[in-house]
């Protein structure tokens, strides 16, 4: 084995850290949830008067 892949084998292993598995989590359920709270925020500052 060479020290070119003994390296690259170093830069790509990712550490574990105890941590769930599935690291991406339901990111469907987080874009609805956040473009809610945009749409959210928007209307209050438009009824507020702030805009």
């Amino acid at each position: 084995m060479s020290a070119t892949t003994t390296l690259a084998g170093r830069l790509f292993a990712r550490t574990r850290t105890g941590g769930p598995r599935d690291d991406r989590g339901p990111e469907l359920l987080e874009h609805v949830l956040g473009w809610t709270l945009v749409v959210l925020l928007a209307v209050l500052v438009t009824r507020a008067g702030l805009m």
